[in-house]
């Protein structure tokens, strides 16, 4: 990018040092690249989910203009950006003291570690600056040939869905990264993929199509072949690009959204580990290693603004480094096992420490293997929760504020679990492909502590129908009794079903 230059002289130096410190603690990476840039470079840059070469799309204009006002306005400070490819590059601030400069070299390296060998990012594509470079190219033939109105409609579209995905694609198919090259629209071998459903959806579309009933009965085994293989699938953009009845820039766009989704999908599902992580080494580094005397002040004022914690959310630098320094702290003690945990004395248990001296040992495998939800439930005991400060709370309307709800350690963890399941967002299947018989589609929600906002869901809804051509319905639990909405093209209501 032109507006981002390499680093030289002392920001050079300093890298050294900083990389020296990280490899002698064990941090292992890809080889960073440090770049500096000023601040509205930077918040081009974060708008755009750090790549500088995206597809033209007005949401990133909507985040840049708020980022940008974040820092006019004094609301927040972005101090660097580091991206997960190889090599890993990291933008600096450059109006940053070099204080701080130290600081997010440090935290970048903890970061590039992160990635390099937490599982969860083992499938991701490192070469992704220049995928993102392509899916851009794509993207803009597309809207010369077809029209950008169109083209950036549709985008709309399928990003209200892009939640919609499914964690175990990341380890068990590969096939989420799409192919490369600009596809014509007459382009046959898309049709191919999917050739009886499709043909057979297209079918009601077309103003010559049999009778529906004739259709269905014509291609009744293999409807209910399909029908079963995609049963359960969580896949939403997926199966729509394998089975809608689009055309092929439709469904290569799909296809495109599909790719970028899912190599975001890592750094949501480890915000808090991978924060926390990065705040540890950044922390360990430079109190162990590379604050001068005279720094001391400086990194304390910017280290607290980092680590401090709103009443209202959870600050995942925060949670994350205090449980990887408790895992570690446990660890080196002893404080783990069937020992310590069937000790019934008090007073012992209070004083445990038998120098096990496992505490480094054990931050580095719960980097490699967890998430954030398996991180929260293995290791976030009620001891850790006292020890925080941690409650719930909720707006009272009495009052007209927030207020303390509970200090109930089982409630707290239980709620911060479900905000992290699917990120807050309730889990969608596809229950059928050929619902009554009549290629509908029905979606079934899978309650897992998230319940499904109606409002959201009917908006949702409609923009699948205009991707699927028929109605959707979904099937939902309200107060343990199961609910069935639907969407026609025209309304969406509550309908009587039987399943």
């Amino acid at each position: 990018m032109e507006r981002t230059k390499p680093i030289t002289g002392e920001l050079r130096e300093l890298r050294d040092e900083v990389e020296g410190y990280a490899r002698e603690f064990g941090l292992t990476y890809f080889p960073v690249v440090f770049e500096v840039c000023d601040y509205d470079t930077v918040c081009i840059l974060a708008a755009q989910g750090g790549f500088p070469t995206r597809y033209p799309h007005w949401r990133f204009g909507m985040d840049y203009d708020q980022l940008s006002k974040g820092n006019t306005y004094g609301f927040q400070k972005i101090y660097e950006l580091v991206i997960n490819t190889d090599p890993c590059y990291a933008y600096l601030l450059s109006s940053n003291r070099f204080v701080d400069q130290k600081l997010v070299m440090a935290h970048v390296y903890g970061h590039a570690d992160f990635f390099y060998n937490n599982a969860w990012f083992k499938s991701t594509n490192k070469k992704m600056m220049d995928v993102m470079a392509n899916h851009g190219t794509k993207i803009r033939r597309y809207m010369d040939r077809i029209g950008q109105d169109k083209v950036e409609n549709f985008i709309d579209i399928i990003l209200s869905f892009e939640n919609l995905l499914d964690t175990n694609v990341l380890f068990l198919d590969p096939s989420y990264q799409v192919r490369e090259g600009v596809v014509e629209e007459d382009d046959e071998e898309f049709d191919k993929r999917s050739s009886v459903l499709r043909s057979f959806m297209n079918s009601k579309l077309d103003k010559r199509n049999a009778p529906v009933a004739k259709k269905v009965e014509d291609d009744e085994s293999t409807l209910k072949s399909i029908d079963k293989k995609v049963r359960g699938t969580r896949d939403i953009m997926k199966f729509l690009m394998d089975y809608a009845p689009i055309t092929e820039w439709q469904a290569d766009i799909i296809g495109i959204l599909r790719e970028e989704a899912y190599y975001f999908l890592p750094q949501r599902m480890t915000k808090i580990m991978n924060e926390g992580w990065a705040s540890y080494w950044h922390s360990k580094i430079l109190t162990e290693r590379a604050l001068r005397d005279s720094e001391v002040i400086d990194f304390a004022d910017v280290h607290s603004g980092v680590m401090a914690m709103s009443p209202k959310s959870i600050n995942p630098y925060k949670i994350g480094v205090e449980l990887f320094r408790d895992i570690e702290y446990r660890w080196n003690t002893g404080k783990f096992g069937k020992d310590y945990l069937e000790c019934t004395n008090l007073f012992e248990k209070e004083n445990w420490n038998k120098e096990t001296n496992l505490g480094r040992e054990k931050i580095f495998e719960v980097r490699r293997s967890h998430n954030d939800i398996t991180f929260i439930d293995e290791f976030f005991t009620e001891e850790f929760c006292q020890r925080q400060k941690l409650f719930t709370y909720k707006f009272n309307p009495r009052t007209g504020r927030n207020e303390i709800d509970s200090r109930d350690f089982k409630e707290i963890k239980t709620k911060l679990l479900s905000q992290l399941t699917n990120f807050g967002s309730p889990i969608i299947e596809v229950e059928s492909a050929n619902f009554q018989n009549r290629g509908e589609l029905l979606l079934r929600h899978v309650h897992q502590g998230v319940d499904l906002d109606i409002n959201y869901a009917s908006q949702t809804m409609a923009n699948v129908h205009k991707v699927w051509k028929r109605p959707v319905s979904i099937v939902t639990v309200v107060e343990d009794v199961e609910h069935v909405y639907s969407f026609d093209g025209k309304e969406f209501k509550q309908v009587n079903l039987k399943l």
